[in-house]
């Protein structure tokens, strides 16, 4: 990979089965461009060492991805890969045309205020679960709160400002 702005479009989650097929958490809106047979991802694995991995096989499974790697057979071998970020340049990624549509990496940085304008923290992370997203905002204290994404909750996301505005319900935020 050319450039060092990547994002992270997926996360090995854990090996599925014997034959080396692997969960892998979806973080890109559009994971029938990225994971597709043939496709090419820059990985880093937990102890930061970087590399790249060629999609053999891909299918849905419960709100996640079962992803087959080419020269990953095994259960062995798809233990070692547990944690794996999959990457993309920042370059390749297309601007979204539906304002309500943010990349992850769009949101990550951002600063959170409730209605009132009171800062809560910063966008650390955005996690996709099987459920819905949720924004985990890292309090100036360091702790981390998790905001879920919708509408009711999160009414305003202002990326040209660099703001989030979050109308949580009571208590959500007590920590």
């Amino acid at each position: 990979m050319s450039s060092p702005d990547v994002r992270v479009v997926g996360r090995v989650v854990k090996p599925h089965g014997i034959r080396g097929e692997l969960v892998v958490d979806v973080h890109t809106d559009s994971p029938e461009e990225r994971f597709t047979p043939g496709a090419v991802l820059a990985t880093r694995a937990r102890d930061g060492a970087s590399g790249t991995v060629t999609i053999a096989a891909v299918r849905p499974h419960t709100g996640r991805l079962l992803v087959t790697f080419q020269d990953v057979a095994g259960r062995d071998a798809a233990e070692a890969l547990r944690g794996l970020l999959l990457l993309v340049d920042a370059a390749e990624l297309t601007p979204s045309d539906d304002p309500e549509e943010f990349y992850d990496h769009e949101l990550e940085g951002l600063e959170v205020v409730d209605v009132r304008g009171d800062r809560i923290g910063v966008v650390a992370e955005v996690l996709h679960t099987a459920a819905s997203e949720l924004l985990a905002v890292r309090r100036d204290d360091g702790s981390e709160v998790l905001v879920p994404f919708v509408t009711e909750i999160v009414p305003t996301v202002d990326v040209a400002a660099g703001r989030v505005v979050v109308d949580p319900p009571e208590g959500l935020l007590d920590a």
